[in-house]
């Protein structure tokens, strides 16, 4: 039974009379909406809007005393637009960060991006031998590639690197030690931390050292008849400097190895190759890692190595061979969009003369400061056209990052645009900040976004991973258009 008040409310309150839904369904101007977005979702939808606008009669938010005048078929033609668009979009990436992870890492190569076409369409040998004519192995289609670019003796690949660490270690020590160094407890994003994860896998961990030094013989005091492996984990989102030491992957498999225990490296981000020919500073290779006699590495495919997200987990065969009977490894396996586009990327670094024009992500971080200038001063004008009497836009030089745990020291000299609000000075620091608040707000909702940073009081667009400047200009007039509504 309603309440008293509730009962006198609608008393006080008198509730237009609202058609049936199937009246307002059948209305003319409701036709183009059925139509669109189909009779059943178009009902649910009037019906939200029907007991939304009662709600808003009763508590006296709605004056209008007559239904029709509520505009329900532009209202739910709105409402069904937006429930129809996609939530995952693409977006301009002008944060300086080039492999960012909220912004889904590296940008994938045509070849990636047709090989995923070709087998979402239909049936594939996902996992189907066909000379043999019987079941396959789903990673048979990209291990031999980084057995070739690594030199690994076998692979596998899950869906990412997290993963790929914590099958290692469940595999190879559960129930049993790791030791780890206390200054490779490192967190990586989303705050999944090292010895989080080595403590679902079911391993203890052994920590040896201090946080800024550790030397061999740590590992060799801590080695006891429960040891399953020692452990280095790569610092890719920070560096530590000063009075540090740290055991390299030569020495430490030595350790390993005279004990009988694996050394597994996770190395993060995942070089293939050298950077160093391409103005970029030196990163670890995974060749390199397993040069020094390390058994196991872990790499992610979707950093510097530029691919889809995925873990990739390379080294002795013998090894790989349990990594692959371990029933967690079915729970985080790639599906086949992912193994076909890493198949894709991989098979371009066969061809290391025009590796840097095809692989989006090392083209972005090697493209000129000339270059992208010359962006800022074809789209500055525009942009500042757009923005006139209420923003001042210039082009500055800035600082890139390469991102996602990779380098995370070093910087890429770039230039960009500086978006400042233009305000009476007696407006004070706050209305500043709002304006400026207000301004990447407007880009972040254009319809494809614009993701800046907000830093010295201005929104910065760094251009170095803006490589079709019509992108962000054929979206001004709908800026303007968001501009100007707040006036």
């Amino acid at each position: 039974m309603p309440s008293e008040s509730a009962c006198d409310k609608a008393q006080e309150k008198s509730v237009p009379v609202i058609p049936s839904v199937d009246r307002i369904l059948r209305s003319t101007e409701m036709q183009d909406v059925v139509v669109a977005h189909g009779r059943k979702a178009t009902t649910f939808i009037v019906r939200e809007i029907i007991a939304d606008f009662r709600n808003r009669v009763l508590s006296g938010e709605e004056t209008v005393v007559d239904f029709r005048s509520f505009k329900i078929a532009e209202r739910a033609a709105k409402r069904l637009s937006e429930l129809a668009a996609p939530s995952l979009k693409p977006v301009l990436n002008l944060t300086g960060t080039v492999l960012h992870t909220n912004l889904g890492r590296a940008p994938l190569p045509s070849e990636a991006i047709e090989a995923i076409r070709q087998v979402a369409s239909g049936a594939s040998n996902l996992e189907y031998n066909l000379s043999q004519g019987c079941r396959g192995y789903r990673d048979c289609h990209v291990s031999d590639l980084i057995c070739q670019l690594t030199g690994a003796e076998a692979a596998c690949v899950v869906n990412n690197n997290a993963a790929a660490v914590l099958l290692v270690l469940n595999t190879l020590a559960h129930n049993r030690e790791g030791i780890l160094s206390r200054g490779e407890l490192v967190e990586i994003g989303g705050t999944f931390r090292i010895p989080d994860i080595m403590e679902r896998a079911g391993v203890k961990l052994c920590e040896v050292g201090t946080t800024n030094r550790t030397h061999q013989r740590d590992y060799e005091s801590a080695i006891n008849e429960n040891t399953a492996l020692i452990m280095k984990v790569h610092t890719s989102n920070f560096e530590m400097q000063g009075f540090t030491a740290s055991v390299n992957e030569t020495c430490l498999s030595k350790t390993a190895h005279d004990n009988g225990l694996p050394l597994v490296v996770d190395l993060g981000s995942g070089a293939l190759i050298d950077l160093s020919p391409y103005g970029l500073p030196k990163e670890t290779t995974v060749f390199d890692t397993l040069l020094c006699g390390v058994d196991i590495v872990t790499f992610s495919s979707d950093k510097l190595l530029g691919g889809p997200q995925a873990g990739i987990i390379a080294g002795r065969a013998d090894l790989i061979e349990k990594i692959n009977a371990n029933p967690i490894k079915r729970a985080v396996r790639s599906d086949k969009l992912t193994i076909a586009a890493l198949s894709a990327v991989l098979k371009l670094y066969f061809d290391p003369d025009r590796l840097a024009a095809r692989l989006p992500a090392l083209r972005l971080l090697t493209r000129s400061y000339e270059d992208i200038f010359k962006i800022a001063e074809q789209i500055q004008p525009l942009v500042a056209e757009s923005l006139k009497g209420i923003a001042s836009v210039k082009i500055i030089d800035c600082k890139s990052q390469i991102g996602s745990g990779a380098l995370p020291t070093n910087t890429l000299r770039s230039a960009g645009l500086a978006i400042k609000p233009i305000i009476n000075g007696s407006l004070g620091e706050g209305r500043a900040t709002k304006l400026l608040a207000g301004f990447a707000a407007h880009f972040r909702c254009l319809t494809m976004p614009v993701i800046g940073n907000l830093r010295n009081g201005s929104l910065l667009l760094d251009l170095r991973s803006l490589e079709t400047p019509e992108q962000l200009i054929i979206q001004l007039p709908e800026l303007c258009d968001k501009l100007g509504a707040d006036k």
